[in-house]
């Protein structure tokens, strides 16, 4: 990163839909799942490229146009892999009063709720399986529906949460600590989790913990036990430290 009044040089550059929902359905994509993505773009022609992309990567894609432009992030990526992101604009997400085919979500094995409205969220809990990001907290607060998992960073100040926050109080509560690790609560158990083994070298962290989040989702919607979905998922996890961008599609 630059510090005050540098000029810095990127070896590379490159431009992918990407996001936590777009990391989770890639990897849901990758693990061999039928994904169905409800999502907002943007009214413009990176929103339309974005849906396209996401299409190609393999998603049937239920996309609701907001009049807005599609929103951008720019991610720095360092020679440890780390990377630290800006956002710019403001972010879209699918509201249930979209004109979206909601109802089909009745038939899905598992949902992974990454952003939305609180009347979104209530019809994700159609599915037999609903696992969220802690980044959404008050719209979860909101939909008072019962989670199977909740999941979130345990090194990111947005992503905290405590016991109580939410009524009912999700089946599973999961905190990632990236290369560490991470622990779990379940009801009145608790626990650690290791990290899985590097598949590699390490190569890009970013959409490591989405990534994480969608082999949980799966593992869930399997019918893994907690303790075997977060196993599941950290392989999951390690697996995107060795590929580049969000869905590795840029070499």
């Amino acid at each position: 990163m630059p510090a005050q009044g540098d000029i810095v040089t990127a070896l590379d550059t490159w431009e992918e839909p990407a996001g936590g929902g777009a990391d989770a359905a890639g990897e849901l994509v990758r693990l061999g799942a039928e994904v169905d993505f409800f999502v907002a773009v943007g009214n413009d022609e990176l929103g339309r490229t974005a849906r396209e992309a996401l299409e190609a990567l393999g998603c049937r894609v239920h996309a609701a146009t907001r009049d807005e432009p599609q929103r951008r992030a720019f991610t720095y990526l360092d020679g440890d892999g780390e990377r630290t992101i800006t956002l710019m604009g403001s972010k879209l997400h699918p509201h249930g009063a979209d004109p979206l085919p909601w109802n089909e979500l009745a038939g899905v094995d598992a949902v992974y709720f990454s952003a939305g409205d609180a009347e979104a969220l209530r019809a994700a809990r159609q599915a037999r399986v609903l696992v969220a990001t802690a980044r959404e907290l008050e719209t979860l607060r909101e939909a008072q529906v019962p989670l199977d998992a909740l999941v979130r960073s345990g090194r990111d100040p947005s992503e905290a949460y405590e016991h109580g926050q939410l009524d009912p109080e999700p089946r599973l509560i999961v905190s990632t600590m990236g290369r560490e690790g991470g622990s779990f609560v379940a009801g009145e158990a608790e626990g650690i989790y290791a990290s899985a083994e590097l598949p590699g070298h390490v190569v890009d962290a970013y959409g490591e913990g989405d990534c994480f989040a969608a082999g949980l989702t799966f593992a869930l919607g399997m019918g893994d036990d907690p303790e075997a979905a977060l196993a599941f998922a950290a392989r999951s996890g390690a697996t995107a430290l060795t590929r580049r961008g969000a869905n590795g599609a840029n070499r």
